[in-house]
């Protein structure tokens, strides 16, 4: 991220984060509930005090992670923030739901801080792209000829990549070699006429290739 994000942490035990984001270069605010963390989203008037993101635990007094995350997305202010809820809930059927009602990401607790770090920035860097707002036929590098269809492996590579994984990391999750990766990456290249990840990435997700 070229600016330091500015993260709103919603837990009613949050010291933990509390005390790690800043050492990882985040600004964090706190909240110990959902009420008051609406509260705090109550002020956002200007661009520059928005949030660039909110960790927003599932189970807290007063008002829970579900509810808080309805009144987020309903509101115009606060509609567009990135949220990555916090549970200690493993249950698939639940994350289905949170996901529906408007969570970008979910992680379990209790979850190990580099896995969590780079959700952050994978989200943060969805989120980055997504508020640009760019058109397709605005893109330099966008050409008006047909696009050749991304086979399934290839869309499940570009998604990867979306989230800020590497060569590597694709490779191992995909238990292939890295080479191979690098040849699926080429073919996305070809197909879309684009020249590097960054183009790729945009372009499929303003042609809904991937999900925003």
């Amino acid at each position: 991220m070229s600016q330091i994000a500015k993260i709103l942490i919603v837990d009613d035990n949050p010291k933990y984060l509390q005390d790690a984001l800043p050492m990882y270069g985040y600004e964090v605010e706190i909240a110990t509930d959902g009420v008051q963390a609406l509260r705090q989203l109550a002020k956002i008037t200007q661009k520059e005090n928005a949030f660039d993101l909110i960790l927003l635990d599932i189970m807290m007094p007063n008002m829970n992670g579900w509810d808080t995350l309805k009144s987020i997305r309903s509101n115009e202010k606060t509609k567009h923030i990135p949220v990555i809820m916090l549970t200690a809930i493993n249950e698939e059927q639940k994350m289905v739901s949170g996901l529906k009602i408007g969570a970008d990401d979910y992680i379990v607790k209790p979850f190990v801080l580099p896995n969590l770090l780079a959700r952050i920035e994978a989200v943060l860097r969805r989120s980055s792209w997504q508020k640009d707002e760019i058109k397709t036929h605005d893109l330099p590098f966008f050409s008006e000829e047909p696009i050749e269809p991304l086979t399934l492996r290839e869309i499940e590579v570009l998604t990867m990549v979306a989230q800020g994984a590497n060569n590597q990391t694709i490779a191992n999750k995909l238990f292939v070699k890295e080479v191979t990766v690098k040849t699926h990456l080429n073919s996305i290249f070809k197909k879309l006429k684009v020249s590097n990840r960054t183009q790729a990435v945009l372009l499929a997700m303003q042609m809904n290739l991937i999900n925003k």
